[in-house]
């Protein structure tokens, strides 16, 4: 099928397989090299790629020819097509090029942005529409292709990719790698820096920095287990090793689900294993995602909706109903938050979109995520959830390796499970939730015994109770970000400064502890955490911490202010898909 985000005509032409030999230039920042596409067509007189800032020096065809080739014109974010003209009989073309020092997809840090401060680090992110920006390739998730890759770096460095890895350094500094199973071009994926390597399990590790590797493989103890649940939830893990590279903190996500090597941010460290449901969730995609894509991005909540579903299912199989609920009343009220931002009527709060004329970015939000697991639970708690794990079983199994649409999934739904048990599409309303706005009134309630606990002591706070004489010990971090929540709308500088020290939130070290807190600073303008602020915005760049931040001090004067100070300085550390979103908040010019 035609994909609005690519040029590529895969009805006509389909890549299969892809051959990379590339050589790494941190001087130039520059990747350079060939890439081999082996083609299916019917006699097909062209072959259609993506590309967006790449240098194409030539193109050769399997039979020996130079073939012609032309760049079209350049369109914002989708880049240029690249189209070739191939013989009915071509199997397969080569491609000589390189990449922009400025690709959006690959970010190179200096020694100095590194954990080790010794080496220089490069990581790619190719979701959506980036992998054009390193690769020319049909780049749309319509399309699966094998790969293999030959990596050039320098000696002393670590390659590795989402593919068969090492797990210590090449003497040459020549790195082989092999996919053999079909993947989406949005899951290409390569870092390369002074990396070691930690066992978990059977089949599963972590990769990291050396002065990180150690905290990332205690941090990380239970990836195993996590593995062992999926599997007897959902069935067999199709692709191997599981494996986690904790990236330095510029990464712009919490995760990326690469197969076979999951790219994940320096934020998770937190020192007690409470941030670990981030691996739970990139895990969960080696199945909805990875296994089974969406066929565009205006199907995205097909990848992230059923992922937040299974990602609970394994938290839940693994740390206990509790928790997982935990994990769900966070996730209702993101989903709330996000509704208000855009609107109830929005037809961006639908799970189905129209990114028409859009970079496919832009549906990155909670909308996604939230709407789509809700769905999904009031699906379990409707037809049991005996009915729903068995469907999606079959489900993974039925279509593995292959891509789906909304409307695709919502008829093998009917067929394969509403059909069986009467009534229950009518009290779903699947309609309603794909194709209509806001939150449906039928959304799942969300029971947390630990939570109401969490409020009686805000409640407690807000009658006058001083912020060290609450019952808050042994709270999860969950059971924190839901406190800060729920804090009354108008503190005074007292208050706040009372909290701060009964509770160290200024100096917490949990990411996630301290984002929530660092939003309350901002609002009531108490100024001793804005030291903490900066520090916090200087030194990470996922975007999910920086994006309300920025918007939060945007809505003042004095705020915009202090954020267009504080942006100037960390904006060169920042990779391009955080950059892109934060120039938009402070309109960065």
């Amino acid at each position: 099928m035609r994909d609005i985000h690519s040029f590529a005509r895969p009805d006509e032409a389909v890549v299969k397989h892809l051959a990379l030999d590339l050589s790494v230039d941190f001087t130039r920042h520059q990747l350079s090299g060939s890439a081999t596409l082996q083609i299916e067509h019917r006699g097909a007189r062209e072959l259609v790629l993506d590309s967006n800032g790449l240098s194409v020096g030539g193109v050769t065809l399997d039979d020996g020819t130079c073939a012609k080739f032309s760049l079209g014109e350049s369109q914002p974010y989708l880049g240029r097509a690249l189209t070739i003209a191939i013989a009915p009989q071509t199997k397969s073309v080569k491609i000589d090029y390189q990449t922009s020092p400025d690709a959006a997809a690959v970010q190179w840090l200096d020694p100095q942005q590194t954990a080790g401060t010794k080496h220089p680090f490069l990581f790619t992110q190719s979701q959506a529409i980036l992998a054009r920006t390193w690769v020319p390739c049909q780049d749309t998730p319509g399309v699966r292709m094998t790969y293999e890759a030959t990596v050039r770096v320098p000696r002393g460095l670590v390659a590795v990719m989402s593919a068969e890895n090492p797990t210590e350094p090449n003497a040459d500094g020549v790195y082989r790698f092999r996919m053999p199973q079909p993947i989406p071009s949005y899951l290409l994926a390569l870092a390369v820096g002074d990396l070691a390597f930690r066992r978990l399990g059977r089949n599963s590790g972590v990769y990291a920095e050396k002065p990180v590797v150690e905290a990332a493989a205690w941090e990380l103890a239970d990836t195993q287990r996590m593995i062992d649940a999926a599997e007897e939830l959902y069935g067999p893990y199709r692709w191997g090793e599981y494996d986690v590279l904790v990236l330095p903190p510029s990464f712009p996500f919490g995760g990326m689900e690469n197969p076979r090597l999951t790219f994940a941010t320096p934020t998770i460290l937190a020192g007690d294993r409470s941030l670990v449901s981030l691996v739970a969730h990139e895990l969960a995609h080696s199945w909805s995602g990875n296994l089974v894509t969406n066929a565009t991005w205006n199907d995205f909540w097909l990848n992230e909706g059923f992922t937040v579903y299974f990602e609970r299912r394994i938290m839940e199989a693994v740390f206990g109903r509790d928790y997982s609920e935990m994990l769900a009343r966070l996730g209702l009220q993101d989903l709330e938050a996000t509704v208000r931002e855009l609107g109830p009527d929005s037809a961006d709060t639908h799970l189905l979109l129209d990114l028409t004329g859009r970079d496919p970015d832009d549906a990155a939000n909670k909308l996604a995520y939230e709407k789509g697991y809700f769905l999904l639970r009031l699906i379990e708690e409707t037809v049991g959830r005996e009915s729903f794990d068995a469907f999606l079983r079959d489900y993974f199994e039925r279509h593995a390796f292959q891509s789906m649409t909304t409307r695709a999934f919502v008829d093998d739904l009917r067929k394969n499970l509403l059909s069986k048990h009467p009534g229950a599409e009518d009290r779903i309303g699947v309609g309603r939730w794909v194709e209509g706005p806001g939150i449906p009134s039928n959304v799942p309630r969300v029971q947390s015994d630990a939570f109401e606990k969490v409020e009686e002591q805000v409640r407690r706070f807000e009658s006058g109770t001083p912020a060290d004489q609450l019952k808050t010990a042994g709270w999860s971090t969950h059971e924190w970000i839901h406190f800060l929540r729920h804090l009354p709308a108008a503190l005074t500088t007292t208050q706040m400064a009372q909290l701060d020290k009964a509770f160290g939130f200024s100096a917490s070290g949990n990411s996630e502890i301290l984002h929530e807190w660092l939003l309350q600073a901002i609002q009531h303008d108490y100024q001793p955490a804005f030291d903490a602020l900066e520090k916090f915005l200087l030194s990470q760049g996922r975007r999910k911490f920086l994006k309300p931040l920025y918007e939060k001090l945007a809505e003042t004067e004095s705020g915009r202010t202090r954020a267009k100070t504080i942006y100037g300085k960390a904006r060169p550390t920042y990779h391009a898909v955080s950059r892109g979103t934060i120039d938009g908040i402070l309109k960065w010019r």
